[in-house]
């Protein structure tokens, strides 16, 4: 390992930090503290899922420049648990302590244009795109070819947030004024066969590892159920794509962990959608369904610890609990059953300690394991049937 990001072995002293204190932040604690690191959070909600298991709390913002040296001083590496994070921030810590995945890096993944860029670069195939940012842009736009579309904000923009489906000229320019304006990416509309996603673990030695291939269903813009093996989906068709993804890594020069979410379109092809610089929803499963997890992959890369390929020991389907589960279909605020959830066998739920239920919010996320895929489907549907999740 360089000296830029040297080995931090866990010694019972050794502090890894996080920006941000959300339930992805809180599960990379998790597996930090296990591995024998302290941990600390910088993130201004007192009362945040990470914050309140962390051993170190810097309560300020992200961009407070106090909170930045407090955490520099006290954590010996750096990471992030959301891509929105300013870069900024990262490269300023970046000065003091080793950070994974670093500011550049996270902020080609904020912005869609240089994202769309950074596919082609790496040789990876995307929608065809267009960037919107002024009147001049918009009359430019080839309607024949890109639409129907999606218009999507450049920045901030994640969970179907920021976006609008676009039939025409009249629609497009509607939508651009709807949303502010702001700079934007025009997508063509694809016709689509199936979501996967692929997140891979790459240390500052250039070694890269991944997680199986994972299938996923979307609903109103949020992932809503992920599968893994990925069914239905050929294995050259997986190959190419964790192929791809390390390829996009590598190109990055990317240390930490990397979701890439890809389409597969009916003809069978596949082009690359969006990144996020940090564990994802989609690799939840690996906690109770592999024998190395994403956040222990991120503890790794940010530790300089050796990267070993991880390994599926169940067949799994995650679904992730939105804050709708917790009302009735008359709309009666309940607590759901958790305990006729637990009475199936290969039920393992995680709840992610936020004090607020709001419709939408992502409240946890409950794996299903099991001996086969077909048994872990089976058994899945039960469970939703069990908490008025709809079937899939």
């Amino acid at each position: 390992m360089s000296a830029h990001h040297p080995v931090i072995l866990p010694d019972g002293h050794a502090t890894l930090g996080v920006m941000g204190g959300g339930q992805l932040g809180r599960m990379f604690v998790h597996a930090a503290q296990q591995m024998g690191y302290r941990t600390a959070v910088l993130e201004p909600d007192p009362a945040s899922p990470a914050g309140l298991v962390a051993h170190e709390h810097v309560r300020t913002g992200y961009e407070d420049v106090i909170g930045l040296t407090a955490l520099a001083n006290v954590a010996a590496a750096i990471t992030t648990e959301f891509e929105n994070v300013s870069a900024a921030s990262l490269r300023q810590l970046a000065a003091h302590r080793p950070v994974a995945p670093a500011g550049d890096a996270v902020a080609v993944c904020q912005d869609r244009a240089a994202e769309k860029a950074h596919f082609v670069a790496s040789g990876v195939p995307c929608a065809p795109h267009a960037r919107i940012e002024s009147d001049a842009d918009l009359a430019a736009v080839d309607v024949s070819t890109l639409l129907p579309g999606i218009l999507k904000t450049s920045r901030m923009g994640y969970d179907g947030k920021g976006q609008r489906r676009v039939a025409d000229a009249a629609e497009l320019a509607r939508a651009w004024s709807d949303l502010g304006r702001v700079p934007c990416l025009l997508e063509k509309m694809l016709p689509l066969a199936a979501e996967l996603s692929v997140i891979v673990a790459r240390g500052a030695d250039g070694c890269c590892v991944h997680l199986p291939v994972q299938r996923n269903l979307h609903r109103d813009g949020i992932l809503a159920v992920t599968t893994v093996p990925a069914e239905g989906i050929p294995a050259a068709t997986q190959d190419a794509a964790i192929a791809s993804a390390g390829r996009i890594a590598a190109e990055l020069a990317y240390v930490g962990v990397l979701c890439i979410e890809f389409f597969v379109l009916a003809d069978g092809s596949l082009v690359a959608n969006e990144m996020a610089p940090r564990p994802h929803n989609s690799g939840h499963h690996s906690i109770d369904s592999c024998d190395v997890s994403q956040f222990d992959l991120q503890v790794r890369t940010l530790a300089g610890l050796p990267l070993v390929q991880p390994r599926l020991h169940s067949p799994t389907v995650m679904l992730n609990l939105l804050g709708d589960l917790w009302w009735d279909a008359a709309g009666r605020e309940r607590t759901p059953d958790w305990a006729g959830v637990l009475a199936l066998p290969g039920t393992h739920l995680h709840l992610y300690g936020k004090a607020e239920v709001r419709r939408g919010r992502k409240m946890g996320h409950l794996t299903v394991t099991a001996a086969t895929p077909e048994a872990a489907r089976a058994l899945a549907l039960q469970v939703a049937a069990v908490l008025g999740f709809e079937p899939f």
